[in-house]
């Protein structure tokens, strides 16, 4: 069983959702990224999500966008990120999912990508900005070097689209809770409910919910509804803050086991 479908099988034979974690590869560093990413499984992150560094992530809300500026300054490329890669794995088992845009991917070769990321010991790959509708010869590529797939649905996305991303998705589908770009929010949307329920009618593998989530009282209300919870800014916003000072790892992994204690699901 792929690393992806056997963490999410676990976790929901432990009635419990799936913590997923996103970092920027590089910022503050690649070696740092390599040690935080370990403490963070280690610390309870059940997947974690590494961004490859882009100059204009525009999914993104500021605090990413600074992290790939960041990541970019130190010298973070898509190649030394495979190699930073490698090392996780040496260390660690934790699935891991890189996320990025179209572009580099492209620059780098869609096919090399591929057949690079998997050997690295990269799990699926989110492209942000690729419809699902115009994704055939990347889900080839991808299912041909063992890669599962990741498409995004928005509380905007018809039943039709719904349908294209659940189909196109074989890691996960990603439900993006809100409109707009990532970033820490106070409150999650009332209508992320019905996005969940919608999502759940079609999809035919794990739903997921990223963007807004930072708090484990926003886990808790997802983790009622989805099979997994993403959390990305308010972990990038705590490395910002600390850069690469062991104040920041403990920070860092300490909101991690908070979230991950948020994961399970009542069973009154």
């Amino acid at each position: 069983m792929k690393r992806l479908a056997a963490r999410f099988a676990a976790t929901r034979a432990g009635n419990r959702a799936a913590l997923i974690c996103y970092v920027t590869a590089g910022d503050p560093s690649l070696k740092i990224t390599r040690d935080l990413v370990v403490r963070l499984a280690e610390s309870g992150a059940d997947i974690v999500e590494l961004g490859i560094p882009f100059s204009d992530p525009m999914a993104d809300g500021p605090t990413i966008q600074q992290s790939s500026e960041r990541a970019l300054a130190a010298g973070a490329t898509l190649e030394r990120v495979l190699a930073c890669v490698e090392g996780i794995r040496r260390r660690s088992d934790v699935p891991l999912v890189a996320m990025t845009y179209c572009n580099p991917v492209e620059r780098y070769g869609m096919e090399h990508f591929a057949r690079d990321a998997r050997s690295a010991g990269f799990d699926g790959v989110i492209l942000t900005d690729m419809p699902p509708e115009e994704a055939g010869a990347w889900r080839t590529l991808a299912r041909a070097h063992d890669l599962d797939t990741v498409f995004l649905a928005a509380p905007t996305s018809t039943a039709e689209r719904l349908r294209a991303a659940t189909r196109a998705s074989s890691g996960f589908l990603y439900c993006v809770s809100r409109l707009g770009v990532t970033g820490v929010r106070k409150e999650l949307p009332v209508e992320l409910a019905d996005l969940i329920e919608r999502a759940r009618a079609v999809a035919r593998c794990p739903v997921c919910v990223g963007f807004g989530i930072s708090t484990p009282d926003h886990v808790r209300a997802v983790a009622r509804l989805a099979d997994g919870v993403i959390v990305g800014s308010a972990l990038v916003n705590i490395i910002a803050q600390g850069g690469g000072s062991s104040q920041m790892i403990a920070q860092a992994t300490g909101l991690v086991r908070d979230l991950a204690s948020a994961t399970w699901r009542s069973t009154e």
